[in-house]
């Protein structure tokens, strides 16, 4: 009676497995061509776009507002979003804005304010990978919800593939490890779905998990709900300036640059990622990032102040002070970094290039066994 019902239990995994697999794995095999190629679009780029780079000197950055004065020259009509430093790079001064839609980086030269490169975004390759990645080249509300139901497809797939691989007893476990190469094609098929697959999967499930926090709000509270032991996730919201206080006097100095040569003052030798950006509006605050590790995003500091008295502001979101932070937030701030690997350093982004390319090949692997299995019954017919 017991092994009647793991037999029913396996074949109704297996039904749902199969079926889950033919829905999702078209989709599935793009996410994972497009997550092999963004794996180390960083190191790609560093390699191939010389303009990024400006060699430092033993002088006097230039302020941001006159980076951003020669910026908005090279690129006029257009309203800047942030001005960022990082020793040994070129400062950006990005132009980003959802209506109209538009995504510009102007590269310059931090010490002498020279303009390097002017680059439209949406006409950059991983920007192009990207969007396709996130939104199938669809609208997003669109393109982003059909991405993350495949995604949800597939991480039951990698949970109903887990059972399915378990072996019986340990005599069928010693097949369950290792491909073998000498036998026909069709097992050698095989053991590349379920071996390859069994070893991937561990990896598979945390980029899974952490894309489903990127494609659906649900999700990510979802998560939050449990790692903050119940509590639930406190929205981003903006925070604004008191513009009372706008024809309130505070020196001659914009008060972008005023910031920015405070936070270079407190932060002695820092070598990071220094980010100012600057107010969309009259009302906005002006944020300051602040990035120790410029390989990842979740160690940054966020500050806010007000544009007109430059008092910081505090904020209860998880996209504020590393320091203030609750475990919740950390692993919030962490989704991106582990999606892509690089929370683990090269070795991670290694490991999720890895994980992509067998994420890819599951589908193909898997419809090809599945066809084996149907012209097997089909002759036996």
């Amino acid at each position: 009676m017991l092994g009647k019902k793991k037999y029913r239990f396996k074949y109704w995994t297996g039904q749902v497995h199969l079926w889950l697999g033919l829905t999702s794995g078209l989709f599935v095999c793009f996410l994972g061509i497009t997550g092999c190629i963004l794996a180390f679009e960083r190191e790609i780029e560093n390699i191939t776009q010389p303009y990024r780079f400006a060699k430092a000197e033993q002088r006097a950055l230039m302020a941001p507002s006159l980076l951003k004065k020669i910026a908005d020259e090279a690129l006029p009509g257009k309203h800047a979003h942030s001005v960022g430093y990082q020793q040994g790079k070129a400062s950006q001064v990005v132009y980003f804005a959802e209506n109209p839609s538009y995504y510009w980086i102007v590269f310059l030269n931090p010490y002498t304010s020279e303009v390097l490169k002017v680059k439209n975004m949406d006409d950059d390759f991983f920007r192009v990978m990207i969007m396709g990645h996130y939104y199938l080249w669809l609208p997003p509300n669109i393109g982003q919800p059909i991405l993350a139901s495949a995604t949800l497809m597939f991480l039951g797939l990698l949970i109903s593939g887990l059972v399915l691989w378990w072996p019986k007893n340990k005599a069928a476990s010693k097949k369950r490890f290792s491909i073998k190469w000498s036998a026909k094609w069709k097992r050698v098929n095989y053991d590349l779905h379920n071996v390859l697959g069994f070893y991937m999967t561990w990896i598979l499930i945390f980029i899974a998990i952490t894309g489903l926090v990127m494609g659906f709000q649900w999700f990510a509270k979802s998560v939050y709900w449990i790692s903050s032991g119940g509590e639930q996730m406190t929205p981003f919201a903006e925070s604004y300036s008191d513009t009372t206080l706008v024809n309130s006097a505070i020196g001659k100095k914009p008060a972008m640059d005023i910031l920015w040569a405070q936070t270079l003052n407190n932060l002695p030798g820092y070598t990071g990622g220094l980010e100012v950006h600057v107010p969309e509006n009259a009302k906005s605050a002006i944020e300051v990032a602040i990035n120790p590790d410029t390989d990842t995003y979740w160690k940054a500091n966020y500050l806010y102040y007000d544009q007109y008295s430059l008092k910081e502001m505090e904020v209860t979101h998880s996209y504020g002070k590393l320091a203030n932070a609750s475990l919740a937030d950390k692993i919030t701030r962490m989704n991106y970094d582990i999606h892509i690997g690089a929370i683990a350093g090269l070795p991670g982004k290694i490991a999720a290039f890895l994980a992509s390319l067998i994420a890819a090949s599951l589908p193909i692997t898997g419809f090809m066994i599945w066809r084996g299995r149907k012209r097997k019954k089909a002759a036996q017919v």
